[in-house]
C-alpha cells in the first residue's frame, strides 16, 4: 500500500505574506518649521521608542530631539539628514523615514521617498501649504505615494479649517475628507472631535496639570463639558458642514493618490497624534511591490531583495564607520546571509545587520519586505546598489540630480589634501553632495542644490576629519552628464571640450558650463550628444 503523501509544509513564503501584512513603511514631509521634528518624536513617544519626547532648541543635552544625532541639526534646530527609526504599535511595525525639510537637502528627501510606501504631509495652521511642502508632494504624486494630512499647530492663530481643506484641495488636486475636526481654533480652541468614532480629546493649555501627557480620548457626549454652549452649537454646525461637503472617505482612493484623509491636532501638545498614528495603522498600505529593470518585484516572492537609498558616514564619531541603508524588497532576510551586488556580482556578507532609532543600534536576527535595515561595510556598498539573492536583479528609479551650485574646495593646509579627498568622497557616497575632478586643474569641485548644504559640508570635514576646509566660487554655473549613442561621437566631444570636462565619481563623464548660454549652445552644435539634469545611480562595473 502507498504512503499518504505529506501535507505540504508552509514556506518561506507564507510567512513573509503574514509579515509583510504588519508592516508599514511611511515618511514624513513638510515645510521647515511646521513641526514634524516634534512630529515625529511623539509618534516614537506614542510607539513606545523613547521615553521623553525631546524638543528642538530645548536646554540641555538630555532634551536634544532624539531623531537629530549631528551636531549642526542639534545646533540649528533643523534636519539635515534621513534618519531611520522603527518601533511597534497596536501588533503593527512602523518603519519611519524622518526627512530633511530644508529644501537643500531635497536631493535626499527624494531618494528616501523611494524607500516609503506612503507619507505623513504637516502643515502649519497658520501658514498652509508652503514652497517645499508643494514640491515633496510632487515627489510623492510621481511616486504614487498616498499622503494622510495632518493639519499642525492648532493651539495657535491660523488659517480656518475650511480654508485649509480649499487649499490642499486646489493647489494639490486632492480629495479631502476630514476625519478629526478641530473644536476652535487657537485660543479658543477646546479640542479635537473624532465623528467616526464619537470621541472627543479635550486640548489642555500649557500650565494645566497633566499637559505635558497625552490628552484622554472621551466619549462623544463629553464635549459639552469642555465647550460652552454658544461655541458648542458652531462646532456642531461647522463640522456637519465639512463632512457633507467632502466625499466619504475611500480606501481605494486615498492608495491610489486621489484622497486625502485629514487631521488636524498639535504635535507640541501631543493632541490628536494617537489619531494620526491609529490612522496609519489603519489605512496606509503595506509594502509594495518594487521596479526592476526586467521585472517588477513582489514583496512576498521567497529570495530576498533589497536596494540601498542611502549611506551615511561618520554615525559614531569614534569610528569611521558607513552605514548603509537598505530598503528589504522581497524574502526573509538572515543574519549572516550572502547577498550578491548589483554591477559587481559579488557576495557580501551581512554579519552584523542593524536596526535603527537614531542614534541607537540594535543588532537584528532577521528581516522582512519594508524594513529598513543598516548595513555596514568599509564604501563597498553605495547609493543605488541593489543586493539581491537573485542574479542579474537591479532596482531603478534612484537618481542623481544635476547640482545648482559649483564650488571649488580650498584646502586651508595643503599637506592634507589627500586626507580632503578621502573625506569627499566618503561624504559622496552618501549621495547629498557630489563631486567632480575636472580634466585640467587640480581643484576639486564640489556641486550641491542648496548652499546650507555647504555650510552642512564644511562643518562635517571639520567635525569628523579635523580639516579646515573652504569653498569659493567656481568658473562654472551648471553642470550636465553627456552620453551618446555612438561611442565616436562622444569620444569627440570630450576631446573637443577638455577644458569643460569632469568626472563624476562613477568615472561618468559631466559638461560643466560657464553658463546656461554655453549649455544651451553647446547642445544646439552637438546634436547627437544628450545633455542630462539626471542620472539613474549607477552600481559600480565590475
Amino acid at each position: 500500500m502507498s504512503e499518504a503523501p505529506a501535507k505540504p509544509r508552509p514556506g518561506a513564503d507564507q510567512d513573509v505574506k503574514a509579515q509583510v501584512a504588519k508592516r508599514r513603511t511611511f515618511a514624513i514631509i513638510s515645510h521647515p518649521d511646521a513641526g514634524k521634528t516634534t512630529l515625529t518624536e511623539n509618534l516614537l513617544l506614542k510607539g513606545g521608542a523613547i521615553r521623553l519626547a525631546g524638543q528642538v532648541k530645548a536646554r540641555g543635552d538630555n532634551r536634544r530631539a532624539r531623531s537629530d544625532w549631528m551636531k549642526i541639526e542639534q545646533d540649528r534646530g533643523i534636519s539635515v539628514s534621513s534618519a531611520v527609526m522603527t518601533f511597534e504599535y497596536q501588533g503593527i511595525i512602523c518603519n519611519l523615514l524622518d526627512t530633511p525639510g530644508h529644501e537643500d537637502f531635497s536631493e535626499d528627501t527624494y531618494r528616501t521617498l523611494t524607500a516609503a510606501d506612503s507619507a505623513i504631509m504637516v502643515i502649519d495652521a497658520a501658514k498652509g501649504i508652503e514652497a517645499q511642502t508643494l514640491k515633496l508632494f510632487e515627489v510623492c504624486r510621481l511616486r504614487n505615494v498616498p499622503i494622510i494630512t495632518f493639519i499642525n499647530k492648532i493651539d495657535r492663530e491660523g488659517v480656518s479649517p475650511f480654508e485649509l481643506m480649499d487649499e490642499i484641495a486646489e493647489k494639490l488636486a486632492l480629495d479631502t475628507v476630514p476625519m478629526i475636526w478641530p473644536a476652535g481654533m487657537g485660543g479658543l480652541l477646546r479640542g479635537i472631535f473624532d465623528p467616526e468614532n464619537d470621541r472627543f480629546v479635550p486640548y489642555e493649555k500649557p500650565g494645566s496639570e497633566g499637559a505635558q501627557h497625552e490628552p484622554a480620548s472621551l466619549s462623544g457626549n463629553s464635549i459639552s463639558e469642555y465647550v460652552p454652549p454658544e461655541e458648542l452649537e458652531t462646532f456642531l454646525e461647522e463640522m456637519e458642514l465639512a463632512r457633507e461637503a467632502s466625499p466619504s472617505f475611500d480606501l481605494e482612493s486615498y492608495r491610489e493618490g486621489h484622497l486625502t484623509p485629514v487631521y488636524f491636532g498639535s504635535a507640541l501638545r501631543k493632541l490628536g497624534v494617537r489619531e494620526l498614528l491609529d490612522a496609519v495603522v489603519k489605512f496606509a498600505p503595506t509594502p509594495r511591490a518594487q521596479n526592476a529593470t526586467d521585472r517588477v518585484v513582489e514583496p512576498t516572492e521567497g529570495k530576498v531583495s533589497g536596494f540601498v537609498f542611502k549611506v551615511q558616514a561618520n554615525m559614531d564619531a569614534n569610528h569611521r564607520d558607513r552605514i548603509a541603508f537598505m530598503r528589504l524588497c522581497s524574502g526573509k532576510f538572515k543574519r549572516g546571509m550572502r547577498l550578491k551586488q548589483s554591477g559587481t556580482g559579488k557576495a557580501i556578507g551581512v554579519h552584523n545587520p542593524i536596526l535603527f532609532f537614531a542614534q541607537d543600534r540594535e543588532i537584528l536576527d532577521e528581516a522582512y519586505p519594508g524594513d529598513i535595515i543598516g548595513i555596514p561595510n568599509h564604501g563597498t556598498i553605495r547609493v543605488g546598489d541593489t543586493l539581491s539573492e537573485v542574479d542579474g536583479l537591479t532596482f531603478t528609479g534612484i537618481p542623481n540630480f544635476a547640482p545648482e551650485i559649483l564650488q571649488r574646495v580650498r584646502l586651508d593646509d595643503p599637506m592634507k589634501a589627500k586626507h580632503m579627498r578621502r573625506a569627499l568622497e566618503s561624504l559622496a557616497e552618501e549621495g547629498v553632495t557630489q563631486v567632480f575632478k575636472p580634466e585640467i586643474g587640480a581643484n576639486w569641485v564640489i556641486g550641491v542644490v542648496g548652499q546650507l548644504q555647504l555650510e552642512v559640508l564644511a562643518s562635517r570635514i571639520k567635525a569628523e576629519y579635523d580639516i579646515n576646509v573652504h569653498f569659493e566660487p567656481s568658473p562654472y554655473q551648471t553642470a550636465r552628464w553627456v552620453s551618446a549613442k555612438d561611442p565616436a561621437e562622444l569620444k569627440r566631444f570630450l576631446e573637443a571640450h577638455r577644458g569643460n570636462m569632469a568626472t563624476d565619481r562613477d568615472g561618468a563623464p559631466v559638461f560643466m558650463a560657464k553658463s546656461p548660454w554655453e549649455l544651451n549652445y553647446t547642445g544646439e552644435r552637438w546634436p547627437d550628444v544628450t545633455f542630462s539634469a539626471t542620472r539613474e545611480r549607477a552600481p559600480e562595473p565590475a
